[in-house]
């Protein structure tokens, strides 16, 4: 067990840099083979030479973005609700979150499994894109969906491990489910030449063999505890409480990728080219995206801990130190897609036409780090301490104001002004949720 997990005392504990370090520096490097393996998938279909299978892998990456990223709740719900149950020491109840993330995901992901083919139907449609993009993203999204009862039960997984501060544990999983989805995308995707379904095909393999290993290390873990009594498992208020938080989160997470859809839309109306330059770029952002979520993970954790023992210290000083990293590597990300981002797309694509548009919106994918830090973090905060209604809230504010910005600035200043709008949404989530952290923190600790 990771030293993050071991409590000292269940309703007394310090917050240290390390303490935020032995989260942060695992989960950060375990987020990042997320990114990098959406740059492989991206890398490996560039090979083709062919924007519009790179297109194509870029939509249906985006759709299947939205349906799944709408079921995140599934981790950060449950890292919350075990952050808080651990903090308490009620080892019960970490089961029964766990048990009940993994029944909702099964249900969660038969159910997408049934409706794959319309949800394909339904991403063409939303695109517009031209036929051979929509032909690509349609084999891509009808494969890849395959796995949702297995990338749902991840997510339960993922989330009952972080939710104990275990961050070497989850880093290990997602490596295991990383590296497996990597080496498979090289052999189905470019030695077979399979492409696009190959990509698919890799992540299904990918996601199942990593759950069979998750579910083996935590019921093996369960079954040396005390056993869940099926009473405490089926307590229907804490189900309510669960799908109240989840509702939350979902609509939170739905929001989020609806602005990143409308963005990969409106790139797809400034054409083919510009469509796939958007979608290399977009990987760097994810990259560093996942980069802070490393911390925003270590705020999860500490911050649902504090709440859950009623520690109004502990919690400030995670807020802070969470903070004062998240900002430091987010200007050492910034720096390093900027001196070096040019080489990066010429690794991703052979297209010289995409390397050039891609090469004049560098510096917008670059500083997204810095203009998003803050709204990771506090996402961090708030899905710890289990606030999802103000995070809900703030959410559909700045889509609003999203929306404005991109009818406003796209229109005028073209594939810039599209990215300008990214960066005030970015802003704006950040900003709005600083501003009611102070009321939070006093109604909670009162």
């Amino acid at each position: 067990m990771d030293k993050g997990a071991i409590p000292a005392d269940a309703r007394s504990f310090v917050v240290t840099n390390r303490s935020v370090l032995a989260i942060a520096v695992p989960m950060t490097l375990a987020y990042l083979t997320t990114p990098m393996l959406g740059l492989v998938d991206t890398a490996v279909v560039g090979q083709f030479g062919d924007a519009a299978l790179l297109g194509g892998l870029a939509a249906g990456s985006l759709v299947f973005s939205v349906v799944f990223t709408t079921f995140n709740f599934l981790r950060s719900g449950t890292t919350g609700l075990v952050a808080q149950a651990f903090g308490r020491g009620d080892a019960l109840e970490e089961q029964a979150v766990f048990w009940r993330a993994v029944l909702i995901a099964v249900v969660a992901g038969i159910v997408l499994v049934a409706l794959s083919p319309l949800i394909a139907v339904g991403g063409q449609w939303f695109m517009g894109a031209e036929p051979r993009v929509s032909e690509a993203m349609g084999v891509y999204i009808r494969i890849r969906l395959l796995a949702a009862p297995f990338s749902l039960i991840n997510y339960a997984i993922l989330g009952y491990v972080l939710g104990r501060g275990e961050g070497g544990l989850g880093l290990v999983l997602q490596l295991v489910l990383n590296g497996i989805n990597i080496a498979l995308c090289f052999l189905l995707g470019l030695k077979l030449g399979w492409g696009v379904a190959g990509v698919a095909w890799a992540t299904v393999t990918g996601e199942f063999l990593a759950m069979l290993l998750g579910l083996a290390i935590v019921v093996l873990r369960f079954r040396s505890t005390a056993s869940l009594p099926r009473h405490r498992l089926l307590d229907m208020s804490a189900f309510l409480r669960m799908l109240s938080l989840n509702r939350d989160i979902m609509i939170r997470s739905f929001s989020l990728l609806a602005a990143f859809a409308l963005f990969t839309r409106q790139g797809a109306q400034f054409g083919t080219v510009t469509l796939a330059a958007n979608a290399v770029l977009m990987n760097f952002f994810l990259v560093a995206g996942y980069f802070l979520d490393g911390f925003a993970t270590a705020a999860e954790q500490l911050a649902g801990r504090a709440v859950g023992a009623r520690a109004e210290q502990p919690f400030r000083r995670a807020v802070r130190l969470t903070l004062f990293w998240g900002f430091g590597l987010a200007g050492a990300a910034t720096l390093v897609l900027l001196s070096a981002g040019a080489d990066l797309v010429a690794v991703v694509t052979t297209s010289q036409e995409v390397r050039s548009v891609a090469d004049i919106y560098l510096p917008w994918a670059a500083f997204t780090a810095l203009s998003g830090v803050l709204a990771f973090q506090m996402d961090g905060v708030f899905i710890g301490a289990t606030w999802s209604r103000d995070m809900r809230n703030m959410m559909l504010l700045s889509f609003l104001v999203f929306i404005v910005a991109l009818l406003t600035l796209a229109p005028a200043f073209g594939n810039h002004g599209l990215w300008a709008a990214l960066h005030v949404f970015l802003l704006t989530r950040g900003f709005s949720l600083l501003a009611i952290l102070r009321l939070r923190v006093r109604t909670a600790f009162s």
